[in-house]
């Protein structure tokens, strides 16, 4: 029952329409998706509702600008966080864990028997294309999006390190304009080659905000103090001069993405096309190198900017903010009703068209109550003790249940050539040149440098134990009253009933969708091909 409100009338006709695509090309929206590459929820927007966070420093106008004249979502998770994984997900519709080889990010693998919405909306007639990142780096390269075919990098590529090239240059604002340039070239090139008659799909996936970026960078060049910082960090990071600046680095480089965002915006306008086009922006997971950032089932690691801006003819009311659970596979199903294209009965995702075309803010659809996140195998390498560690969760409104499957397995991965006991984390004080192989699911970074490095303290240790320590079985958080994640109610008395519920649910959806930790003996993910 797709069709049941107004302003999707039309939708519904044309699935039914004997007029061929490129007939109907002129009645569907072309689609434009800015997705960057570790990006939390940071940004201006997001700020003035919640105020208090790192957020607060950050200038994001041109996101804004997309949720002022369209919604801003408050509750959008990827469905893993990190980068393969969640890409898989979002592009087949489905939840990581039905894509085969494409729910792991080393020795991924894409099954094209997969449909995935790009595809499908250009064998409907659309004309796709991508700048950077799509799917990667697994075999065969952005394969869901038709792989090198369907690239455009004519005027390079340089902004994927937009730091790094500034930092190399004489006149930081001549070398900021030069790779926004760079930015629109990328796009006119795939405007250029598209047939007029057809509509279009365009993907623009920097990786700036994944590290490595130039130390002191977001300061120098985008005027954000570290010192502004103080007392704005979560709770259970070290609040000190290295990690704030840190954080306001990476803070740059999701400005330099914002400012990315407002070339495509004006390009769109400039050639008349911004009216019917759907632009929707987010990003794959949270921030890299951060304990309990990327690679984590926390807030900190799935939650992510959602802002969507539809056409006019699509109905619905601009400037509202929604507090509907939504996940990013949701997208593939949303892109591919917004063009008349059949959803395939694979797809976990649901569409977002009736919210969309709501007038309501708030809560719209009382179904969207939830979200089931998960992770299984990033980074680390296969050596004893670096098996996979697969987790799988429940979010709610108020309460977040996270079931780790492998409670005996450290969450980071471990370090090369260490014993690790539990609690044992004083014998790494010498691991400052190891940053990189030691807990590789946790990304190098000045941060987990200096916390490594500093475990003489009692109270740093107890952070990185916090972080990459072994966790129980059962986590339960009440994120209305702890939003740092602190205090684990899995075991207390009065909180069964609700782990108990929360549970049964998670469990049920894994199960339903054929999630292979809950099928047989649950070892699928820890064996090959999964693992070497």
């Amino acid at each position: 029952m797709r069709c049941l409100l107004r302003p999707l009338v039309t939708l519904c006709m044309l699935l039914a329409s004997p007029l061929s695509p490129a007939s109907r090309a002129a009645e569907r929206p072309n689609i434009v998706f800015a997705f960057a590459d570790d990006w939390g929820r940071y940004a201006s927007a997001y700020a003035e509702l919640e105020p208090g966070g790192p957020g607060d420093i950050v200038s994001t106008p041109n996101f804004d600008a997309v949720a002022r004249d369209g919604v801003l979502f408050t509750q959008a998770y990827v469905n893993a966080p990190s980068c393969t994984p969640c890409r898989s997900s979002l592009l087949s519709g489905q939840y990581f864990w039905r894509t085969g080889l494409g729910a792991i990010l080393q020795g991924a693998i894409w099954d094209d028997n997969t449909p995935t919405y790009p595809l499908l909306l250009e064998s409907s007639g659309y004309s796709i294309g991508y700048t950077h990142k799509v799917w990667s780096p697994g075999s065969p390269a952005n394969q869901p999006y038709g792989g090198k075919r369907t690239g455009f990098h004519s005027a390079g590529r340089k902004f994927n390190q937009f730091s790094q090239f500034v930092a190399k240059q004489t006149d930081a604002t001549a070398a900021k304009s030069a790779l926004l340039d760079e930015v629109r070239k990328n796009f006119q090139s795939f405007l250029d080659a598209r047939p007029e008659e057809r509509p279009f799909c365009y993907w623009f996936g920097p990786t700036n905000c994944h590290r490595k970026w130039i130390q002191g960078s977001g300061e120098k060049h985008w005027g954000l103090a570290p010192e502004s910082l103080k007392g704005k960090l979560p709770s259970y990071l070290p609040d000190v001069a290295e990690v704030r600046e840190d954080f306001c680095d990476y803070l740059g480089e999701v400005q330099a993405f914002d400012a990315g965002l407002g070339v495509l915006l004006d390009e769109l306008q400039q050639q008349g096309l911004d009216d019917n086009t759907i632009v929707v922006v987010s990003g794959d997971h949270g921030i890299p190198g951060i304990p309990r950032g990327k690679c984590n089932l926390y807030d900190l690691g799935t939650r992510v900017p959602l802002a969507i801006r539809m056409p006019a003819t699509f109905g619905g009311k601009a400037g509202r903010v929604v507090d509907d659970f939504v996940c990013l596979p949701d997208l593939a199903p949303t892109f591919l009703e917004s063009a008349g294209v059949t959803i395939p009965g694979v797809m976990t995702g649901r569409s977002l068209l009736p919210i969309l075309a709501s007038e309501k803010s708030g809560q719209v659809d009382p179904t969207r109550d939830h979200v089931i996140v998960g992770r299984e195998r990033h980074v680390a390498k296969a050596r004893p003790g670096n098996l996979p560690y697969p987790q799988r969760a429940i979010r709610t409104d108020q309460y977040l249940y996270i079931l780790n499957f492998k409670p005996d397995r450290f969450p980071m991965g471990t370090a090369p050539g260490f014993g690790l006991p539990a609690g044992d984390f004083p014998s790494y004080v010498s691991m400052r040149e190891k940053t990189f192989d030691a807990f590789a699911d946790l990304d190098a970074s000045p941060t987990k440098a200096w916390m490594l490095t500093h475990l003489a303290t009692p109270a740093i240790a107890a952070q990185v134990d916090l972080t990459l320590g072994l966790r129980p079985r059962e986590e339960l958080f009440d994120i209305r009253r702890d939003p740092d994640h602190l205090h684990n109610l899995a075991s207390e008395p009065e909180f069964q009933e609700v782990k108990q519920q929360l549970s049964e649910r998670l469990l049920t959806t894994l199960a339903e969708t054929g999630d292979p930790r809950v099928l047989w003996d649950g070892s699928t993910f820890d064996l090959p091909p999964f693992a070497p």
